[in-house]
């Protein structure tokens, strides 16, 4: 592991400080778990926004965020993002198919 440091609130720090105490975890325990989550979050919304810009195709974008193709059908309808099958996906398709 790598050590850095950041600067927060004291608002930040002492809510931190009341949800490990909660949970029954260290502070840097909580503040991984938290930093784990938040970069997965961000990393599914940038790639449904590239898939709802046309910009990629919905197997890319699972790719990009490092979830599988049925997670990613997931976020589209939990997220009220229209599905679009297109020619590259239905290759994508059957290049999987005959594999």
């Amino acid at each position: 592991m790598v050590t850095t440091s950041v600067r927060l609130p004291k608002e930040m720090v002492e809510e931190i400080e009341k949800l490990s105490r909660e949970e029954g975890i260290d502070k840097g325990t909580l503040i991984r778990k938290l930093i784990a989550e938040s970069l997965r979050e961000y990393k599914i919304k940038k790639a449904l926004e590239l898939y709802r810009e046309g910009e990629v195709s919905l197997w890319k974008a699972a790719e990009i965020s490092g979830i599988t193709y049925r997670e990613a059908l997931e976020e589209l309808r939990k997220r009220n993002i229209p599905f679009r099958y297109d020619l590259e996906d239905l290759e994508v398709d059957i290049g999987w198919a005959l594999e």
